[in-house]
């Protein structure tokens, strides 16, 4: 194991669009644990929308290191609580080494045919995110027309196959382009989705939905809410858990503007953070785990190599650069093989 630790630091808030000047990299020796805590060596970091939100004055404090779901391998223990090799879920992100208290973490023990990345995308925040809003907070019956925006992201995605396995008739979505669009419908089993690009959110959920929709599930807010309200049938439902298109605005949003309609048709619109559900982890991991080692279930995700490029993955993320969860790998999944064995080595 190297002896080096590396962090990011956020040193500046930014005023808009984030950019790679509001961070910087630092580096100090891997830190010691003490009595009742382990040294974890981080595998997998999570980057996330709402982390531009946490940039912002009084979430992440700057000048120090930041936070964020990771997967890590326990390097170094002083606690009976952790053994060397154990594999963990923590928050203590945007570096290559935390030290973690027994209570810190979440022991991963995956099953055969599940990806250790896994618990980072569709069995973790992100697919628990989509499935509280589905289950817990829009509560999809079978038959029902289900819209997703930011469909081909991490949460869109597995929102989208969820959708699915509840039963929902009709799945549409809408991205950022013509490709992602595509990919959708044919590799992730949506029946419609559409490029946002193309005009008014509302006429073209109109096209995919002539019929209404249900449910909405919304990443994005601004025009794709005030679109879906308008074609959302009587007593249809809105699981809101983001407004990605608002968190870089300098300006106050504008839409949506037809927000009386929710008193009009009888619809409901709740806001959710997926924080407040983690005692619906287990539940999550029982339904897609045998669905994930069937194949019905993809975990779409896209894995940037290497620590330093967690900056550039975050930003890629925000622009929408990512098919399903971004994640950025900083270490092997195999831990180092012994001192003096031979091994091919690859910078990143």
């Amino acid at each position: 194991m190297t002896r080096t630790a590396k962090f990011v630091h956020q040193v500046s808030r930014p005023q808009g669009v984030p950019t790679a000047g509001n961070f910087a990299f630092v580096e100090a020796p891997v830190p010691a644990p003490g009595p009742g805590t382990a040294l974890v060596e981080n595998i997998y970091l999570s980057v996330d929308p709402y982390m531009r939100e946490a940039m912002d004055e009084g979430h992440w404090e700057l000048n120090a290191p930041l936070e964020g779901r990771s997967i890590g391998r326990v390097v170094e223990s002083r606690t009976p609580g952790l053994a060397v090799g154990d594999l963990v879920f923590h928050r203590y992100a945007w570096r290559t080494h935390a030290v973690v208290e027994p209570a810190d973490v979440r022991l991963l023990r995956p099953p055969a045919g599940v990806p250790l990345s896994t618990y980072l995308s569709v069995l973790g925040g992100t697919g628990l995110t989509a499935y509280v809003g589905l289950t817990k907070v829009a509560r999809v019956r079978p038959g029902e027309t289900v819209f997703i925006s930011a469909a081909a992201g991490g949460v869109g995605s597995a929102a989208g196959q969820i959708a699915r396995l509840l039963g929902a008739g009709r799945v549409i979505g809408s991205t950022g382009s013509a490709a992602k669009a595509k990919h959708l419908t044919e590799r992730l089993g949506f029946d419609a989705a559409f490029d946002y690009h193309d005009g008014p959110v509302g006429e073209l959920l109109r096209l995919a939905a002539p019929e209404g929709i249900d449910v909405y599930f919304d990443n994005v807010g601004g025009e794709h809410l005030e679109g879906a309200i308008d074609v959302l049938r009587d007593s249809g439902r809105i699981a809101w858990c983001g407004a990605v298109s608002q968190y870089n605005s300098t300006e106050p949003p504008v839409a949506p503007r037809n927000l009386y309609d929710v008193v009009h048709k009888s619809l409901r619109l709740e806001g959710f953070l997926v924080r407040n559900h983690r005692d619906a982890q287990g539940e999550l991991e029982e339904f897609l785990a045998p669905h994930l080692r069937s194949g019905r279930v993809r975990a779409e995700e896209t894995v940037v190599e290497g620590f330093d490029h967690v900056v550039e993955a975050f930003l890629g993320m925000l622009r929408g650069e990512n098919l399903g969860k971004m994640i950025v790998q900083v270490s092997a999944e195999a831990p180092e093989e012994a001192p003096g064995t031979a091994k091919d080595t690859v910078s990143r």
